[in-house]
């Protein structure tokens, strides 16, 4: 294994820089290696560097750590001399990782970045996102979490918040947040805000950060000023397709009419997969005027495409799919009076004709679904809810859903109706097809799945959907719990928080391990009012145990505690440090 006098000094040095560069983290190549990579604009000349066999700085690192007469560096040979010619190696392969380039002639340099005009962070507030983006954390044995705070999974968090106070990021930060966003799909939209006009220029520099030009708000929008319609138009016809996308958008929110005029000037052009995207951007803002555009998209050669603009015109309840639809719905679905008590009958369609796969429904049903199943519930899913009162007698949606349905056929409407409910955005058939959370069926008449039920729950306002999982809790402990807690606003209201804490504790008691609640301690330290931490002080002490209680349950509950308290108190110190000067 070289040794600190092996080698050239110059070696051991770069080797040495090398090590702590590289620590914790892989060393970044510089944006402008991957713009020259990537920018049609840069000279041909301005190449990158040829890469070596993939993981060259791996087995040199596995050469160090296992001694040079165990483990051959690299396009070495053992011997002697091994020892020299992996520092060598090492040098070299560091400088080649910071280059990124080969020695050429000089590019054009770049515009200058954007200003950003917001204020920068406060300095302990920088220094904490600093330690966010770094962290690694890892987990103890035996698959217990241990009772440090994941810093990673607080950073959502601090990004609104940060956002709610108008902060500007570091530009230091921003190569290390943008990969952040990169692997994690859920911070893109509070990160790309938060790094500003400076997210969109960084992203034209290296390919590994394209999806900032389409996530980006107002990111496609042609600058400003007597030739704008000029240069959206080119933009349109010339950019990415990531730069495309962002222009519908951002022309979707002011002026929908001219965003529709220039999505049709080249649809017929587009491939199938971007006029897929294109039309999916037109779920912002949806509305009635969109009907033609889509009518003339349910002929498209692409059934994705089709499928995509029958779901979206089945979203405006007043557009002529959806009287099709219910039509044909309605004529499946009656109210049997000859019945004690009185119920629903369903007549399932025999057929899926040409007419109603235009209108973008799939005939054929997936493994193990009957057909006429299959088509009945994408009828009943695309009719508007208005349909069945007018159909069932008048009677009300809560009054519809406690019917009986006859021939086992109550899942299957069930089900569609709670498709069409959130579909249609609809919270008083929501609140139907929920029922009571105390009810026994543990969610309702009307939800046949914990993921139907979360995602009737996202229909409703953040106050009655804290107030609908706590009073479920409370009845039905936290086994199911988790896909709806999910669901909840952050910060916990104070009664969903109260909630979650008893049932923990009655977990705890019971005597079993944590780790079965892990995914709902988790959500806890992120969504739990840090004001509630000094509330938790009684449950840090390791508790006596039962004679039936598994082997040291208590201690991990204590440290599952513990974790919890020292996130929120983080929490609270975090919000005081982006605060600061405010």
């Amino acid at each position: 294994m070289p040794t600190a006098g092996t080698g050239p000094r110059s070696a051991r040095e770069a080797w040495t820089g090398a090590r702590s560069a590289t620590r914790g983290q892989p060393v970044a190549t510089p944006a402008s290696a991957s713009a020259s990579a990537s920018d049609p604009a840069s000279p041909p000349d301005s190449a990158p560097a040829a890469a070596p066999g993939p993981g060259v700085w791996e087995r040199l690192v596995t050469s160090a750590l296992l001694g040079t007469d165990r483990r051959t560096p690299p396009g070495g040979e053992r011997g002697p001399g091994a020892a020299a010619a992996l520092l060598d190696a090492a040098a070299e392969e560091t400088v080649r990782r910071r280059a990124g380039l080969r020695p050429a002639r000089a590019a054009r340099r770049p515009d200058p970045a954007p200003e950003d005009p917001r204020p920068p962070l406060p300095d302990a507030a920088a220094r904490r996102l600093t330690m966010l983006l770094t962290d690694r954390p890892g987990t103890a044995g035996g698959g217990r979490r241990g009772s440090a705070p994941d810093l990673m999974e607080l950073l959502p968090q601090w990004l609104a918040t940060a956002n709610a106070r108008g902060f500007a990021a570091p530009p230091q930060a921003l190569p290390a947040l943008l990969d952040a966003a990169r692997g994690r799909t859920d911070l893109r939209p509070a990160a790309l805000v938060f790094a500003g006009p400076r997210a969109r220029w960084l992203a034209r520099l290296n390919p590994d950060w394209r999806f900032a030009l389409r996530a980006t708000p107002g990111g496609g929008t042609a600058p400003p000023g007597p030739d704008a319609a000029e240069r959206t138009r080119k933009l349109w016809d010339e950019g990415l397709f990531a730069e495309r996308v962002a222009l519908l958008a951002a022309l979707r929110d002011r002026d929908p009419v001219g965003a529709r005029e220039l999505l049709a000037s080249t649809w017929a052009t587009e491939r199938a997969e971007d006029r897929l995207m294109f039309l999916d951007s037109l779920r912002t803002g949806l509305e009635a005027a969109d009907e033609p555009f889509l009518e003339q998209a349910l002929a498209d050669r692409s059934r994705n495409v089709r499928a995509t603009a029958a779901e979206l015109l089945s979203a405006l309840p007043h557009s002529a799919l959806a009287a099709r639809m219910a039509a044909r719905a309605a004529t499946c679905v009656s109210l049997d009076r000859t019945l004690t008590p009185p119920a629903i009958a369903v007549e399932a369609p025999h057929e899926c004709d040409a007419g109603m796969e235009r209108d973008g429904m799939v005939a054929q049903p997936p493994a193990g679904r009957g057909e006429r199943s299959w088509w009945f519930g994408q009828l009943v899913e695309a009719a508007p809810l208005a349909t069945w009162p007018a159909r069932l007698a008048g009677l009300t949606a809560e009054e519809i859903v406690a019917l009986p349905v006859a021939d086992g056929w109550q899942s299957e409407l069930h089900a569609a109706w709670s498709r069409a409910a959130v579909r249609q955005r609809d919270g008083v058939w929501a609140r139907a097809l929920l029922g009571a959370p105390t009810s026994p069926e543990a969610g309702g008449p009307g939800a046949v799945s914990l993921a139907e039920r979360a995602k009737l729950l996202g229909t409703l306002d953040t106050g009655e959907r804290a107030e609908w999982v706590a009073g479920f809790i409370a009845t039905h402990g936290l086994s199911e719990a988790f896909q709806l807690l999910g669901m909840c606003g952050v910060p916990w209201a104070t009664p969903l928080g109260r909630a979650v804490v008893d049932a923990l504790n009655i977990a705890r008691d019971a005597g079993s391990y944590p780790w079965s609640f892990s995914g709902v301690m988790g959500l806890a330290e992120r969504c739990l009012d840090p004001a509630e931490a000094s509330r938790l002080d009684g449950l840090l002490a390791i508790p006596d145990e039962p004679e039936d209680a598994s082997p040291g349950a208590g201690g991990y509950w204590a440290e599952a505690f513990q974790r919890l308290v020292t996130t929120l108190r983080l929490r609270a110190v975090m919000a005081e440090e982006l605060g600061a000067g405010r």
